[in-house]
């Protein structure tokens, strides 16, 4: 299950599921949240996340572009191990903006 909080200007997205297809309508749901009124500052924490399917790259890809869509960006922190390696194998990894921890990318917005 994802869930979507928010530290001042910054919206949260955590969760402990794998993003793969079973659960990419529950996580778009969750992401959708995010863009419903203001312009895009989205942390999406995978520190307990243990595995991203095609089907979850290609939601994040879609999601990062919706943000650029209207001002905004999302950024990936936390990754375990194994999500880094999909996220680097795959080159997805490039089009974000990656942190070691959610602190430190939610403080990144206010450079």
């Amino acid at each position: 299950m994802f869930e979507h909080t928010r530290v001042g200007a910054v919206d949260i997205i955590r969760g402990s599921d794998p993003i793969n297809l079973p659960n990419v309508k529950q996580l778009t749901g969750v992401l959708d949240e995010c863009l419903l009124t203001r312009q895009p500052r989205v942390v999406f924490d995978l520190e307990k996340v243990s595995l991203i399917d095609s089907a979850g790259l290609d939601l994040l890809l879609d999601f990062q572009d919706r943000c650029t869509e209207r001002g905004g960006v999302m950024k990936l922190a936390a990754p375990t191990p194994l999500c880094r390696d999909i996220l680097t194998v795959t080159d997805v990894v490039a089009r974000f903006e990656m942190h070691l921890d959610s602190l430190s990318a939610i403080g990144s917005f206010a450079q």
